[in-house]
């Protein structure tokens, strides 16, 4: 961990309310007029993608208060890692695809995009807190590319999009609660109002707390959602709104060699402040201008504390309507407010009073508004679809200091207040605007074609209110790509094979942060880049063969992938005589890979799935850092498992369930020269349940036990926790985490 609810009204709402309302005659869009609209088939029959799904079924046999990425993390193309059980803590959460990152990947939920759901988000904010698990009714994964029109502009590779359930048409509530390991608790209560005569909804609330699995601190997590549909005739209107508040305590981000001198349940001091002041005063010297003046490297190891704070708020309504008997349209409104901050008790400045121990915090703010629209239009023999997204996002974000003494120690779960000093503090405004256009028709009887494209334009101006002007920049950038084209097909070999090919070109926008991007760096940095940076692109070539018959299910897809203009910050000279690190371009990387899946059913409520891909994805140019060249041409990509397996077997006779999951993740590297690694890992996750039917006025009362890492299996789950580096010989660079040993999970849910 070195790291150096009021809504308010909102015009655009009443503009898109005005335009759709008095059109309103039909119901949501039929499938059969949108070739490409993700399915709930396992494997995306009828698509031109590689297409996979998980549905709920899958999601409620997650443990109690567990992320929905655990679920997906079954797929066989997915490498998901959290240091924590229930693959919640955010600080640790990663998720990568096909060879691309999350922060390259799209996510969305009910069409409402979530940006890149990294932890220092700037553009949306995590799936974890977007929604309680409990409300996902399924999650769609389009592993190469996704649909054009898809709102997201950083999704180089794929998407993951989410689809919350809708209210009940009976009137009843439901609940769990849940407990286990590390005194995990969790309680989550629902009630559905039933269908009326104005429509139905639901409010659910739930509450998450943990203790961690080494060192001391709670992972806490209250959320509040709300969701109402309307069917009137043949159209769909609905809205929502979710609200939640997360705090987590970090656990201290570690190296090979900490791990080797301390041993893995090694963590920080909190909530020991002496223990803290001790090491910063005997192993990190007296902190002059920032720098201290006697440094011993066991200054790291431990800090007092670090924690993660965020409350968001987000609201979304929604019409879906035909148009005549051709035309079919469907406009999403949103709005989303965040107020985080990330704390670090740092021993590299003192508090005024004398401490050799100030917080430190990266403090964010999120204020965004848009609009996801989309309309279909039948012409003959061709399907028409024109999307249209647009946002309006401004980010707020400051650098602050805050004193601490032994006899008042800020809280890590709450926000401080009055700091000593402001490094900096930024105000960023980023305007996105993206269209796209395609069709969808029939060459012959068993062969359908898709084409199109899409346009992106994302223009961030950054302007600086605090800090000094050489080395906070400001200024204004723009990522735009007017023709992204992409081209699919099908091919029917009988009623339950097929063939599918897609080609596509994807564009990632800039980050809009102080912290990441280009306007990481200095003025000179930026004034140097701003003009001829350009954004990273992608063009992805798939194709595959599906099966889907009674019994079984079965994808196998190959790929190919071509990424132009990557961005990494390079060194541009002596960093002590001034010379920034900035973002350049540094040339391709190639991906290529093969995937297989498939789900047998066995009878007698056996089911076996197994899947496995393999993956080649290699850098093609060298870099160049503080002048000297990195031989980077070659080497595999970060934090890509060249082999990932999944297996799970699972039993289901009605009263009784049960399954069990092993996952292979092969060798991972976390450094650019591939000298720095963690060995590949083999886990097993078993669940068993008991359907008890009705009891005492409950409907549906089931009871299920869960443990993960059912072998208690050592193991590294996160890399890359504070980034990568070109080299690591010496196993130094605090930037793995080891993951959570065996847990356990009891719950019980019912039904009203």
């Amino acid at each position: 961990m070195p790291r150096h609810f009021n809504p308010r009204p909102h015009t655009i709402a009443a503009v898109v309310a005005a335009l759709f309302l008095p059109a309103v005659s039909s119901a949501q869009q039929a499938q059969a007029a949108d070739p490409q609209q993700v399915t709930i088939s396992g494997n995306g029959r009828g698509q031109s993608r590689q297409v996979e799904a998980i549905s709920s079924v899958e999601l409620s046999q997650l443990p109690p208060g567990a992320s929905p990425l655990l679920a997906v993390a079954r797929l066989p193309s997915v490498n998901f890692q959290s240091a924590d059980s229930f693959g919640a803590y955010e600080w640790s959460t990663r998720i990568t695809v096909r060879g691309f990152n999350q922060n390259q990947l799209g996510f969305t939920l009910d069409d409402v995009p979530l940006g890149d759901m990294s932890y220092a988000n700037f553009n949306g904010l995590h799936i974890s807190r977007a929604i309680a698990t409990e409300n996902i009714g399924r999650a769609v994964l389009s592993a190469g590319t996704g649909s054009l029109s898809t709102a997201s502009s950083s999704n180089l590779g794929g998407t993951l999009q989410f689809y919350s359930n809708d209210p009940s048409d009976k009137f009843g509530g439901s609940g769990a609660i849940g407990m286990g390991s590390n005194k995990n608790t969790h309680l989550f209560a629902r009630l559905d109002t039933g269908q009326t005569g104005f429509g139905k909804a639901y409010l659910s609330v739930s509450d998450q707390s943990s203790d961690k699995w080494k060192g001391n601190g709670q992972q806490k997590q209250q959320q509040l959602n709300a969701k109402y549909v309307l069917q009137t005739g043949d159209t769909k209107v609905s809205a929502f709104a979710n609200l939640s508040k997360r705090q987590e305590i970090d656990y201290q981000d570690m190296s090979h060699e900490m791990i080797a001198r301390l041993g893995e349940q090694f963590d920080n001091t909190y909530p020991d402040f002496a223990a803290a002041v001790k090491i910063a005063t005997n192993k990190c010297g007296n902190t002059v201008n920032g720098v201290p003046s006697t440094y011993s490297g066991a200054c790291d190891d431990a800090y007092y504390a670090g924690s993660g704070l965020r409350n968001d708020e987000l609201y979304g309504a929604s019409v879906a309507t035909r148009v005549g008997q051709a035309a079919q349209l469907k406009a999403t409104v949103y709005h989303h407010n965040n107020k985080g901050a990330g704390l670090w008790y740092t021993p590299y400045t003192a508090s005024p009073n004398g401490t050799p121990i100030a917080l430190r915090t990266t403090e964010y703010g999120i204020n965004r508004d848009g609009l996801v629209a989309t309309g279909d239009y039948a012409l003959g023999q061709h399907q028409l679809r024109a999307g249209l997204w647009l946002e309006t996002n401004k980010f707020d974000q400051a650098r602050r200091f805050y004193a601490t003494s032994p006899a008042n120690v800020p809280s890590p779960y709450a926000f401080p207040t009055n700091p000593f000093f402001t490094q900096w503090q930024y105000g960023f405004k980023t305007n996105t605007s993206q269209f796209s256009l395609e069709d969808a028709f029939a060459l012959n009887a068993s062969t359908n074609v898709n084409i199109g494209f899409k346009s992106v334009d994302v223009k961030t101006t950054a302007t600086r209110q605090i800090g000094a002007a050489d080395s906070n920049p400001q200024g204004t950038i723009r990522a735009r790509k007017a023709f992204l084209p992409q081209l699919g097909l099908t091919m029917a070999l009988d009623a339950s094979s097929e063939l599918f090919a897609g080609y596509a070109q994807n564009m990632r926008a800039y980050q809009s942060s102080r912290t990441a991007g280009p306007f990481s760096t200095t003025q000179a940095g930026f004034d140097a880049i701003a003009a001829k940076l350009k954004p990273e692109t992608s063009q992805t070539l798939e194709a595959g063969w599906r099966l889907n018959t009674r019994q079984a299910e079965a994808v196998v897809a190959v790929y190919a992938v071509k990424f132009k203009d990557r961005l990494l910050a390079v060194q541009q000279g002596a960093g002590i005589v001034g010379n920034p690190a900035v973002l350049s371009n540094v040339g391709d990387a190639q991906m290529l890979g093969l995937e297989a899946s498939g789900a047998l059913r066995l009878g007698g409520g056996v089911s076996w799935f197994n899947g496995i891909s393999l993956n080649k994805s290699e850098y093609k140019s060298d870099t160049v850092s503080d002048g000297v060249k990195v031989a980077t041409n070659g080497k595999t990509i970060v934090d890509t498992p060249s082999m990932l397996f999944k297996s799970v077997l699972s039993y289901d006779n009605g009263p009784l369930f049960a399954n069990l999951g092993m996952e292979h993740m092969g060798k991972r590297y976390y450094t650019y020269l591939n000298d720095g690694a963690v060995d590949g890992r083999t886990l097993f996750n078993a669940s068993a349940g008991y359907r008890l039917g009705s009891f005492g006025g409950l409907r549906d009362l089931t009871a299920q036990l869960t443990v993960s890492n059912l072998s208690n299996q050592r193991h590294i789950a996160t890399i890359g926790s504070n980034g990568f580096v070109n080299s690591d010989t010496t196993g130094s660079n605090q930037t793995i985490l080891p993951g959570a040993p065996r847990a356990m999970f009891l719950s019980l849910s019912a039904k009203l």
